[in-house]
């Protein structure tokens, strides 16, 4: 074994097993596997041009040489962005521990309590300082929950706006800069007419539905909206704020104001800057929009014995169910980083809270006085963090730049200063001298902040928050430390074994490729400092850009896009101002499979596109004589076609350059959906397929970890016709040449977890990458081979092979009484998380194992699953008291004093001799999903509830 290449590392499959393997599946070699897998005419005919694969010591020294590129400047240019303090007990026990960013969403609740309670309290963080009654479990940035704001109001319009076509959004011309662009981008295609101007002139007339404010506003002014509110109440105009989180800790909440929605981001609860991101948005509104609030809702409910128990609440909403009738393309969330934001706010406690908010106000007051002293004049006459200095840019700015330190310059006149929690007396000293510096004058030393507050009596927080006993309790670190183990304990991740889920691709998450992330030089630098002070960042994001582009067979690439579905969205914006380009804005028709993804028709109405669906055929493809008739029916009016490939059911269509040929002969243009891109990387590409454009999962294909259900990366990769759409950004250039505007907020998205997948490309080289996708294949196969005869898989090739993928149908279990989802509790007692249910069919696994797994891993989970089909050969229809629809068993039933159930406890608890080795205890019994909705729970119990039950 070769130790120093990483591709031995990351692909689980030894080469002494791949004999054995190859002849269970009846192969002779993984050549003749693909050969028989992938259709010939779409196979790579020449090798992947990328360099050598760099083995794990030396690409470390690598990043590290390049961390030494980016200049970590003193940073106070705000909007947005901050610098913060995250605590080591955080930063070691979360961060960097695979138990919390490799696990996946939540939607076994019984296995994720620990995650739930984490994203519990970021939601009860978020409704105590915004002062609303409800909060989602995070969005991706503040732009794009300003944007969500936006249409979720649009979608609530009055039953007289909708009728009168009501479509005019006002927007405070306090906005920060990037969400005014993605509101610009969203509000396009929906038909909703942004109107900007000054919040204190606005007219209140009653032909808008909404309105979005900043609190404070971009350059530091602390507003009392009051008026603004009881106004547009008046006229029905509804109200969005945008709020910075730390600021809500001193200022009036704008839920006490009586506004409808508060978005901000929790970026300076202790998450890095990275750059732009990841880092938590937030999304807080009334419980009369709950069945319209987007992304994810986490609730209180209980489990089969009455306990308290969590899971995600409303789950109807998403767009996987009203697909091109959701509001929504939103599919993910930040939970890593809102599971950290939330144990900022457990481990600092309101007091804690309060102190940092009044320091860093103190420092901005002490910052005010001093350069008034100079001679300066300060304009906001009511502020939290942010001053806004009339001063001469051609003098501050080279003495800044000198000293290193960052300041915002909206205009020659003045500069703007945001301080923040790091900022220090020091570097208050810092910014001072440079100030006295322009001014020539001589200034006294700050020694201690001053106490006067910025913020006057009318805009002062009053009411109390935090109350509850978890935000009192772990102030120490060993408590802390304590407390993250205890929830880590109760969620099921890649630490422990196989989570072999169709569609999402939980490979390894390697930590060479984890470890730069804790890094100063690159965790500490902000989205818009000039970019040669990020040339490290730049040299990652550029080399990455070029392999992603060479990997597709592409032209270019963006990486803005900080999800998935926002990738999906991207696309397809992109798409839609090529045809304006052209003359065709009146291309409109999208088509997409039945069996795609509930994103993708979701991603193409916010796009503006009509969406036409298109029928798939007994073997799970596309039915070409249908997709061809509704071709022709559209030719005229076709913007894109939207094809997953290999397709949802796992399998290489191979009529797919029939399919794509078909599309750009009636002038329309083909997006492909990269949820599948582990089959094809090194063996095929999009652009091979005749694809246009393609969006990729950095946290599928490429490695970034799902973190519990977030971050996702969905950057595109487009084709030269696409290529000068590409997105931009209102504050440091990006794109192309005729960019469309922002789909995030920050210009490269969220680069600090770039880092992973440039370090995945760049440890595995062409060799490696290849040989990944072939062995995800293989592993597919053999689980396919072992499972045959038992299980039924749905859908497979020409020549019977699956993809990375497959699907088995549990559907002919109904007449013993067993449903899916009691298969997918039972794996819970085999300590395995189940596959992916019921998608893209109901009553179905999708299974995925991907190349990491080992064989004697594949083979435990093909010992459970035949194992649980002899439990499903002894269900009874009459007598559901059995095994499986008792699952999951928790450790509580098996100790109890009472068994009241007609098998052992050895069957329930360690139903084969491995899972003794390494048990795995779920910590509730089902979840009662039905009750929890109808009995909507959203935050921690309050601080009365501990004290009644004492």
């Amino acid at each position: 074994m070769k130790t120093d290449v990483f591709a031995s590392r990351h692909i689980g499959i030894r080469e002494e097993d791949l004999d054995n393997m190859l002849k269970t599946i009846s192969v002779d070699s993984l050549d003749q596997l693909i050969y028989e897998t992938i259709p010939d005419d779409i196979r790579l005919k020449k090798t992947l041009d990328l360099p050598p694969p760099m083995s794990e010591h030396k690409f470390l020294a690598h990043l590290e040489e390049l961390s030494k590129k980016n200049k970590v400047f003193r940073t106070y240019i705000g909007l947005g962005y901050h610098e913060s303090l995250t605590p080591s007990v955080i930063k070691r026990n979360i961060l960097e521990n695979p138990g919390w960013y490799t696990a996946y969403t939540p939607y076994q609740a019984e296995i994720a309590q620990g995650r739930l309670e984490a994203l519990l309290n970021f939601q009860t963080v978020i409704s105590n300082l915004t002062g609303m009654e409800l909060a989602n479990a995070s969005l991706l940035d503040e732009s794009t929950a300003a944007a969500e704001a936006m249409t979720m109001l649009f979608e609530v319009r009055t039953r007289d706006q909708k009728k009168n076509e009501i479509v005019k959004f006002f927007v405070s011309e306090e906005v920060l800069p990037q969400t005014m662009s993605l509101l610009e981008t969203r509000a396009n295609p929906l038909g909703i007419k942004l109107v900007i101007g000054n919040h204190e002139d606005f007219e209140f007339e009653g032909d808008y539905f909404g309105a979005l404010l900043q609190y404070p506003g971009k350059f530091g002014q602390a507003y009392d909206y009051t008026q603004f509110v009881l106004k547009a109440k008046e006229k029905d105009i509804k109200v969005a704020v945008a709020a910075d989180i730390l600021s809500l800790v001193l200022l009036t909440p704008p839920g006490e104001l009586g506004v409808d929605v508060v978005v901000g981001t929790s970026q300076r609860f202790g998450i890095p800057l990275g750059y732009g991101g990841p880092h938590a948005a937030f999304f807080a509104t009334k419980e009369e929009y709950k069945r319209n609030i987007p992304g994810r809702i986490i609730g209180v409910t209980k489990d089969k014995d009455d306990k308290p128990a969590l899971r995600m609440a409303l789950q109807t909403r998403e767009q996987h169910i009203k697909r091109d009738k959701a509001t929504s393309n939103i599919c993910t969330a930040q939970v890593l980083l809102a599971v950290m934001a939330g144990m900022y706010a457990v481990y600092h406690g309101p007091k804690g809270l309060k102190y940092i908010a009044k320091k860093v106000n103190s420092t901005a007051s002490t910052l005010t006085d001093a350069l008034e002293k100079l001679g300066y004049y300060q304009s906001n006459s009511a502020y939290f963090d942010t001053i806004h200095v009339k001063a001469n840019e051609d003098v501050i700015r080279p003495i800044a730049e000198r000293e290193m330190v960052n300041f915002l310059y909206p205009n020659s006149d003045s500069v703007v200063i945001a301080v923040n929690e790091a900022t220090s007396i020091k570097d208050l000293n810092q910014i001072i001298g440079i100030f006295s510096e322009a001014k020539q004058k001589e200034v006294a030393e700050i020694t201690e902040l001053i106490g006067e507050s910025s913020i006057p009596q009318n805009i002062q927080r009053a009411t109390p928050f935090l109350e509850n006993r978890v935000f009192n309790s772990y102030h120490s670190e060993t408590e802390l430390m304590r407390y993250i183990k205890k929830l880590e304990r109760k969620d099921l991740s890649l630490n422990h074994s196989m989570i072999s889920l169709g569609s999402c691709t939980m490979k390894l998450n390697a930590a060479s490729e984890m470890l730069p992330l804790s890094n100063a030089s690159w965790g500490n630098i902000h989205p818009f400092v000039p970019v040669e002070q990020a040339e490290g960042y730049q040299i990652v994001l550029r080399e990455l850009a070029k392999d992603l582009t060479t990997i597709t067979g592409f032209s270019d690439t963006s990486l803005q896009p900080n999800s998935g579905a926002q990738g999906e969205y991207a696309g397809l914006m992109v798409i839609r101002a090529y045809h304006e380009a052209n003359g065709e804005g009146h291309r409109n028709i999208c088509l997409i499979p039945a069996s795609a993804h509930g994103t993708n028709p979701a991603s193409a109405v916010m796009a503006g596109m009509k969406v036409v669906v298109t029928k798939t055929d007994d073997k799970g493809n596309i039915d070409v004589d249908d997709l061809e008739e509704k071709v022709k029916l559209h030719s005229n009016n076709l913007s894109a076609l939207m094809v997953t490939y290999p397709s949802t059911h796992g399998v290489f269509e191979s009529s797919i350059r029939k399919i794509t040929k078909l599309i750009h002969d009636h002038g329309g243009q083909v997006y492909m959906d990269g949820a599948n891109m582990n089959a094809q990387v090194g063996l095929t590409n999009p652009a091979t397929i005749g694809a246009d454009v393609c969006h990729l999962n950095l946290h599928k294909t490429f490695a970034i970890p799902h973190g519990g259900g977030g971050p996702g990366v969905g950057p595109i990769c487009v084709a030269s016709q696409l290529a000068p759409f590409l997105p931009g950004n209102p504050v440091i250039k990006t794109g192309g040449k005729e960019a469309i505007s922002a789909i995030s907020a920050a210009p490269w998205g969220s680069s600090l977890v770039c880092l992973i997948s440039y370090g995945y490309i760049k440890m595995l080289g062409m060799e490696g990458l290849t040989k990944s996708t072939k062995i995800a294949i293989l592993n597919a196969n053999y689980i396919k081979h072992r499972l045959n005869g038992k299980f039924d898989v749905l859908y497979t090739g020409e020549k019977g092979r699956a993809a990375h993928e497959m699907i088995i149908d549990c559907r002919p279990f109904k007449q013993k009484g067993i449903e899916v989802t009691d298969i997918a509790k039972r794996l819970m007692d085999y300590g395995f998380h189940a596959p992916t249910v019921s998608f893209p069919v109901a009553g179905t696994l999708m299974i995925e194992p991907t190349e990491s797994e080992s064989l004697e891993e594949l083979n435990r989970f093909c010992e459970a699953m035949l194992s649980i089909r002899e439990e499903i050969d002894a269900a009874e229809m009459d007598n559901p008291n059995n095994v499986l629809k008792n699952a999951p068993h928790t450790l509580q039933m098996v100790t109890s004093d009472v068994w009241v159930f007609p098998y052992s406890r050895q069957k329930a608890a360690f139903p084969l001799p491995y899972v003794a080795e390494n048990k795995f205890w779920p910590a509730v019994r089902r979840v009662d999903d039905a009750y929890g909705d109808r009995n909507l729970i959203c935050t921690c119990a309050p601080i009365e509830a501990y004290a009644d039950a004492e």
